[in-house]
């Protein structure tokens, strides 16, 4: 193997502890849960420092990287909900976001252009916010006191930026795609 798909790897394990992770919540065994949720966020840190630091990007891993990322904190939002630690509005408002932002994204590369845009400092501030929130929930459930202050503000924290988030990427695509398509009508005439 060489070095520069070491992100990749660290990706691909990211994907294999979402299983573990979400039973370990389903089943009520919330401190393994935690530290291998732990484990998987600070891998999404690790693989983007050594991609960046080292040059070691690749298309593979500029897909990869956030489908791990998707995959890791909708399972587990979806998981909480189930078990009733996160409100269902919470989860609706993420898995929204998220269709829109594939949709959209989708749509811009069929119809427009490629699609290979960089996620807004929104996005990532979303995915800081969800991550902080669900190492909060999860301690909060016997492994650390969090107080329902905390746990309150991270709530709406995750779905106010999940809101901008999703309203961003909507804004500046449509707005890059009909740009484009006036650009092209201009070109016309």
């Amino acid at each position: 193997m060489q070095r520069k798909n070491i992100p990749n790897l660290i990706s691909f394990v990211r994907i294999i502890l979402v299983g573990p992770i979400v039973y370990f919540l389903l089943q009520g065994a919330h401190v393994t849960a935690l530290l291998l949720f732990i484990v998987a966020g600070l891998s999404d840190a690790l693989d983007g420092f050594l991609a960046k630091k080292f040059g070691w990007t690749s298309r593979l891993g500029s897909l990869l990287d956030p489908l791990a990322d998707k995959l890791l904190l909708v399972s587990c939002f979806l998981a909480g909900a189930i078990i009733g630690l996160l409100p269902l509005w919470l989860l609706v408002i993420i898995v929204a976001r998220d269709l829109i932002v594939a949709v959209g994204a989708l749509m811009y590369h069929c119809l427009v252009e490629r699609f290979s845009g960089e996620p807004p400092f929104s996005s990532k501030l979303n995915t800081t916010f969800q991550i902080i929130y669900l190492v909060m929930l999860i301690s909060a459930q016997g492994v650390l006191t969090i107080p329902a202050k905390w746990l309150d503000f991270a709530l709406y924290s995750v779905a106010a930026t999940t809101t901008i988030s999703g309203l961003e990427y909507v804004w500046v695509w449509g707005f890059r795609a009909w740009g484009l398509k006036m650009k092209a009508q201009h070109e016309q005439q």
